[in-house]
């Protein structure tokens, strides 16, 4: 059984709920860059918008667009990433509680701040009664998400779903992350991600592959494997997507991956124009699909097939395949 991804939708540093970032992209220079947001009144009601976090308003209005673009009023499933849920509302709990101790504590931030909180208020809203599943590990947020909604599709228990990746990120942990060295290859970004995955669509999704500290040969075989699936050669794959940043440590296994399989001049990166977060790798998704949508790349050359590949700190390992 074949599943595509049928439509997607971001928020991001670059203009919001639009593809204007593939031939204007908007270029940061700050270490550190929070979303650009929309108008959030078409999709929320203003008297409710008050009592929501950016992370929620971002995570509704690109569900509510990816939906609208699928033509699909209800998902069977909403499956969600996140690596650091509902931060803001987090420290702004634990603020109240140092500084008034338990007295006066206002409920709002602490119901609003566990991680499940963006797919469960996502359900509520949409009155969706499905599969609702929350992924957070780390840098391997998004590829657990992705794989969770597409193994269930292929086992037919679902006919779609509604994937999302979302993080947010504030001063003050940019400020603790930066400390240790954490941003060292790249400035820091918000993610704001929703796609559908459907049974039907033009964007097809090949092949999902997560890997734990593979040996050369592991990966080897798995990137040959996903094309063997699909009746292509290494050679066939027109655009590579890494998560290449300014850091060489990072770099390094892109670097090898690139020479492996001879794919340097194939090779481009999304976090230079959508940042670094822990769930970024979804902007990978969201960069190929827009090429393989638009047939071409944003230097222009002709793509059919896109293989992204994403590690973190070296140990997890993704492979996804695209085609059209």
């Amino acid at each position: 059984m074949n599943i595509y991804i049928k439509s997607c939708a971001q928020i991001s540093v670059q203009e919001p709920l639009c593809d204007k970032w593939f031939t204007e992209p908007i270029k940061h220079e700050a270490p550190y860059v929070r979303a650009l947001d929309p108008d959030y009144k078409p999709f929320i009601n203003p008297v409710a918008a008050r009592r929501m976090g950016l992370i929620l308003k971002r995570a509704m209005a690109t569900s509510i667009t990816a939906l609208k673009e699928a033509g699909i009023e209800m998902p069977d499933a909403i499956v969600t990433a996140t690596g650091l849920g509902c931060i803001e509302n987090t420290e702004k709990f634990l603020k109240a509680l140092s500084e008034q101790g338990e007295n006066c504590l206002q409920p709002t931030f602490f119901i609003n701040s566990t991680h499940n909180t963006i797919g469960s208020y996502i359900a509520v809203q949409m009155k969706c009664h499905g599969y609702n599943n929350t992924h957070v590990h780390r840098g391997i947020s998004f590829e657990s998400a992705l794989l969770d909604a597409f193994v269930k599709i292929k086992l037919e228990k679902l006919n779609n779903a509604l994937v999302g990746a979302h993080d947010e990120m504030t001063p003050d942990y940019f400020t603790l992350l930066n400390r240790v060295g954490f941003w060292n290859g790249g400035f820091a970004g918000e993610t704001a991600v929703s796609m559908v995955l459907a049974k039907e669509g033009d964007i097809r999704i090949a092949g999902v592959e997560i890997l734990y500290m593979p040996e050369k040969q592991k990966l080897i075989d798995a990137v040959n494997g996903l094309c063997a699936e699909n009746n292509i050669g290494v050679n066939d794959i027109d655009l590579l997507v890494t998560g290449r940043n300014n850091d060489d440590d990072n770099n390094k296994a892109y670097n090898e991956f690139e020479d492996l399989f001879n794919l340097r001049d194939k090779s481009e990166s999304y976090k230079n124009i959508f940042g670094e977060s822990f769930t970024a790798s979804a902007y990978g998704i969201y960069y190929a699909y827009e090429c393989l949508k638009k047939g071409i790349n944003p230097k222009g050359k002709n793509v059919k097939n896109v293989l992204i590949y994403n590690h973190y700190e070296n140990k997890d390992h993704s492979l996804i395949l695209l085609t059209c």
